[in-house]
């Protein structure tokens, strides 16, 4: 009698469409985060334009600049009888406003508002525009830019290129991965354990590690929210990672530990719509 040969058939892997499904809506909500910190926030430069003497004068203006470094107002005109000047002061001062007169430069306004040599230091500033008619002493027209309130600019120190870098991979790989696991709650055999432990690591190194490190080069401090201050960002991490911590030992402790890591995705996501750098260095110098 001959031995039957029985050959094994390969199983094929089933192809997971729901798994695939939430991470590419993961990567798109992070994405539209990226992009929303990226044009909100008291760091991001303050862009608009008005109509003043007949054309539209688009401005884009810094609020973020470095220590030592004269930080250069250039407004595109197009037009030699526009005449400008910078109006500032220290922020959150009774001082006087300073007023310099911008120059006319191949179709620019071109102004410096002076280096600073200390982190933190906050100048309020905007931007006066003038003109005059041809063989007329007399001002035609005023104009402010963005307003008469204008725009904060903070000085800050020089953060090594490979520091920030890692701190912006990390801190989004963290919001990534947060919404991936927020998002197993709604399949059938959630994953929470392993990527709770992945949003952990994440936020423990971009977050607790390499934003303190950010935050000393840039303004000579370490942390800034609580206990020992009430800057937003320093704040919202912490509560972030508080509540992600809460959601891991609810994977221990708790029935139904879903609901903690749904609530701690929640959190995070509400955090991240918060502008970057909202309160930070509240104290003038």
């Amino acid at each position: 009698m001959e031995e039957q040969i029985t050959a094994e058939v390969p199983v094929k892997k089933k192809f997971d469409k729901v798994n695939i499904t939430l991470w590419v809506v993961a990567v798109i909500l992070t994405i539209a985060s990226i992009y929303y910190q990226n044009t909100t926030g008291p760091t991001y430069p303050k862009k608009g334009h008005i109509v003043f003497a007949g054309k539209q004068i688009d401005y884009k203006l810094d609020r973020s600049w470095l220590i030592n470094t004269d930080c250069q107002i250039k407004i595109l005109t197009n037009d030699s009888l526009i005449k400008g000047s910078i109006i500032w002061k220290r922020y959150k001062t009774q001082d006087n406003e300073s007023s310099r007169p911008m120059r006319y430069e191949n179709g620019y306004l071109i102004g410096d508002l002076d280096r600073q040599d200390k982190t933190a230091t906050k100048l309020q500033y905007y931007i006066q525009l003038s003109t005059f008619q041809p063989g007329n002493q007399n001002v035609d027209q005023l104009a402010f830019i963005p307003d008469k309130n204008g725009v904060v600019i903070r000085f800050r120190g020089d953060v090594p290129f490979m520091i920030i870098i890692l701190h912006i991979i990390f801190i989004f790989a963290f919001e990534l991965m947060s919404l991936k696991t927020g998002m197993e709650f709604f399949r059938k055999e959630p994953k929470y354990k392993k990527y709770t432990f992945w949003t952990i690591g994440l936020a423990a190194v971009g977050g607790l590690l390499l934003g303190p490190l950010v935050q000393y080069f840039a303004f000579g401090e370490w942390w800034t929210g609580f206990p020992f201050g009430i800057d937003l960002t320093d704040n919202k991490m912490l509560i972030a990672f508080i509540a992600w911590i809460g959601a891991l030992i609810a994977l221990y402790k708790s029935k139904k530990p879903g609901y903690w890591i749904l609530g701690a995705t929640i959190i995070t996501l509400a955090i991240f719509l918060i502008p970057h750098s909202v309160l930070s260095g509240n104290v003038p110098k």
